[in-house]
């Protein structure tokens, strides 16, 4: 007796994956018309039926979350940003406490992540960790949205942005740290950190340094900005073109802690002290910068928080309950790097 066909028989005809299938023959417009004609015709030819019965099982719960990280350049093999690293925990104890089992998974910008989880019943909603560079990844977000994938995301709040955010008030984080260090008497400032639209997190944290330097008449014309992604190696390679340059300025402020950390592997290759000769802030406030050399001076995001934030948000909207974007309030941590003039 002939074996009934199979979805993975379609597959591997069409030489596409097994999700595809799936969703070329529900009709999905996340396929091509092209694939999804081609797949259907493999489909008649081999008389294949779909399962209503099995068709009614994937649509009930999983009750599973899966998290989707996207790799970051590391100095470690983890690939995981160490902040994101903080929040995992976070998240983690959230889900449990919830009911839920978490699904952690990399994917990459070109994956088909988005339509890969709720469509085929692995998880009942997605939360997007480390998707920075916004721009990259807008198109998949309003695909998510438009088949009626439950998600949230960290990242900077943006009106125009598919689905909901939680994230840091980093302007405000931005503003605040420059704010103490003019009040400590600093009168010059570079900046470190990708200040462009695809970086809005960065940006922001930019936009409120530069806002507060302008408020002091402290936005001179000499004022730099070195664009670096979040890493030691962009943080050293930026500082290097500063310490090219005649003069240093009071302040080195990074747009996160690694690159900060970069900046001060640089400076001790120097005759510059920290914070006597120059002061260098971060932000994030990742474990390690406590135990810098010299302690890091930075702003905390409330990684526990976040973690509950987001769980939670995303919970309700399985739920089908209302929810909104949130921006958490940033907090200065002052230790010994930033010096005083």
């Amino acid at each position: 007796m002939k074996e009934k066909a199979t979805s993975f028989d379609i597959a591997h005809i069409a030489g596409v994956s097994q999700s595809t299938v799936s969703r070329a023959l529900n009709n999905s417009p996340l396929v091509n018309l092209e694939t999804r004609q081609r797949i259907q015709q493999i489909a008649r030819d081999l008389n294949y039926k779909v399962d209503k019965n099995a068709s009614n099982l994937r649509k009930q719960k999983s009750n599973t979350i899966a998290l989707l990280l996207f790799e970051d350049p590391t100095s470690d093999d983890s690939m995981i940003n160490p902040f994101f690293l903080s929040m995992l925990g976070s998240i983690t104890r959230a889900c449990a406490t919830a009911g839920y089992d978490l699904l952690v998974s990399f994917q990459n910008l070109d994956d088909d992540w988005h339509a890969e989880f709720e469509d085929s019943n692995k998880a009942d909603g997605i939360i997007l960790l480390g998707y920075g560079d916004y721009t990259a990844y807008r198109t998949k977000l309003a695909q998510l949205e438009e088949q009626g994938t439950h998600f949230v995301r960290w990242g900077a709040h943006d009106e125009n942005h598919p689905g909901v955010s939680i994230g840091c008030d980093n302007y405000q984080g931005g503003r605040d740290v420059t704010e103490h260090l003019i009040g400590l008497g600093h009168k010059t400032f570079a900046f470190i950190g990708d200040a462009q639209s695809h970086a809005p997190e960065f940006q922001a944290r930019f936009m409120g340094y530069q806002d507060a330097l302008k408020k002091h008449g402290l936005l001179c014309a000499n004022h730099r900005q070195f664009n670096a992604i979040s890493t030691e190696d962009a943080g050293y390679e930026a500082s290097q073109l500063l310490l090219n340059e005649d003069n240093l300025p009071d302040v080195i402020v990074c747009a996160s802690d690694l690159i900060a950390l970069g900046v001060l592997k640089a400076l001790r290759q120097t005759s510059f002290r920290v914070p006597e000769d120059v002061a260098v802030v971060g932000y994030d406030n990742i474990p390690v910068s406590a135990f810098a050399t010299p302690a890091l001076t930075t702003v905390r995001q409330n990684t526990k928080r976040a973690g509950e934030l987001l769980v939670t948000t995303l919970i309700k909207a399985i739920n089908k309950e209302p929810v909104e974007d949130y921006l958490m309030p940033a907090e200065l941590i002052v230790r010994q790097s930033c010096g005083s003039k």
